[in-house]
């Protein structure tokens, strides 16, 4: 396993997919993921997010072609709850008052000491400056 960890909340690869301000910082990541430099891991709840939002702006076709796209991604996707990930993810959303897909963002960061990967600074910049989680900012 590479030191460096890479955890992707939604809004990460839902800039890469929409090729918004910040995407080509998340290429640059899956292109070193692809290489072995680093690895990039994801809940199966932020993909969820992910998927939904395909869903719910280009239907079923969409979302079902979205998922064959992450599928060819060098990005693990953690579809397990351990109870290790549970604690973390409860943890961010009681103290910090996330939404519950935020929650399993922060706390596969925190047990895996990764960099969380984002660009949402509204709903997260406050715990960057508590210096809870690593982040790594899109943009």
């Amino acid at each position: 396993m590479n030191d460096e960890i890479y955890v992707l909340d939604a809004c990460a690869l839902i800039a890469f997919f929409n090729d918004e301000p910040g995407a080509e910082k998340m290429e640059t990541l899956l292109e070193r993921a692809a290489l072995h430099e680093v690895t990039i891991v994801m809940s199966v709840v932020n993909l969820y997010e992910v998927y939904y939002d395909s869903l719910r702006s280009g239907g079923q076709s969409t979302a079902s072609a979205l998922l064959s796209d992450v599928d060819e991604l060098s990005v693990e996707i953690v579809r397990q709850c351990s109870d290790e990930l549970l604690e973390q993810a409860a943890f961010f959303k009681v103290n910090e008052k996330v939404s519950l897909a935020d929650s399993f963002a922060l706390g596969l960061a925190k047990l895996k000491n990764g960099n969380l990967v984002s660009t949402d600074h509204h709903e997260l910049d406050s715990i960057d400056q508590k210096g809870l989680v690593e982040f790594y900012w899109l943009r």
